[in-house]
């Protein structure tokens, strides 16, 4: 069992550590737009671990008809604020707003998210970068848990900017050296691709799509996806019908989502070190 919430407690205790020997502490500002259930549980989530491991937070909350211009200007205000050390634009934003011309407001040393066009392209060009939070949580958890990624094949079901595509080009870079193949709703045979792979991670938020028949044994399986069903909050992948196949296998919950939020924290405490280094 991959345990992401151990590790995200040894990261957490780790950063605060680091946290109660520099000048200041680190500062991490969301801006939640609108009333989203999820949207706030998450935000309220993020603030919590950043305060468990020494940093302040602020969370800027603007109401869901907010104009694109009273949006922007929120962003600016915290991208100029020499306290703030990391900026989150919580997605998705109401599809009035242009969410990626949000983004583009964020500086890039600030960008702990990992998503603006210049975090994503410096990723891909392999210099160094804020990496978005969940593609990062699973190589640490690959990594933690002592997953043989060089040389093996991984399979990424789900080709989204936000995890799909940047976690692909993770598992494959000098370093890692993984022979990766992004699936997606167009593939062909899915669980013929899945069951060719040593590590099989899926991103698509389809419940429980990925089952036995995807899976060969002794194959890495991590579960990215959420969906809520009546039996409350479940993965993509079938756990109950994969857990006996599979080598090693995260849960949902508490599986990549604690990770999400401890890279999060980790990146936040990196961008404050490269403000404060200039």
């Amino acid at each position: 069992m991959l345990d992401g919430n151990s590790l995200r407690d040894k990261i957490i205790a780790d950063v605060r550590a680091a946290v109660a020997g520099l000048s200041s502490a680190p500062c991490l500002a969301t801006v939640l737009i609108g009333d989203d259930g999820p949207s706030q549980v998450y935000v309220r989530n993020k603030h919590r671990q950043a305060q468990l491991a020494g940093m302040t937070s602020r969370n800027e909350s603007l109401p869901r008809d907010v104009s694109q211009r009273d949006a922007e200007a929120l962003v600016r205000s915290l991208a100029n604020d020499p306290t703030v050390s990391g900026i989150i634009v919580q997605q998705p934003v109401p599809e009035h707003l242009d969410g990626e011309a949000l983004l583009a407001l964020i500086p890039f040393e600030k960008d702990v998210d990992g998503l603006t066009i210049t975090s994503m392209g410096r990723l891909l060009r392999g210099l160094d970068s804020l990496v978005p939070c969940t593609p990062l949580g699973v190589m640490r958890l690959l990594e933690h848990y002592g997953a043989n990624i060089a040389g093996r094949r991984a399979v990424v079901v789900g080709r989204s900017s936000l995890v799909g595509m940047p976690l692909a080009v993770l598992l494959a870079r000098k370093g890692a050296d993984a022979t990766v193949t992004i699936a997606h709703s167009r593939t062909a045979d899915l669980a013929k691709v899945c069951r060719e792979a040593d590590i099989v991670v899926s991103a698509t938020g389809q419940a429980r799509s990925i089952g036995r028949e995807h899976v060969k044994p002794g194959a890495w399986v991590i579960d990215v996806g959420i969906s809520r069903a009546d039996a409350g909050i479940v993965g993509d992948v079938d756990f109950a019908a994969v857990e006996s196949v599979a080598a090693a296998i995260t849960p949902m919950p508490g599986g990549t989502g604690p990770m999400t939020v401890a890279c999060l924290v980790e990146n936040t405490l990196t961008a404050w070190r490269r403000q404060h280094a200039r």
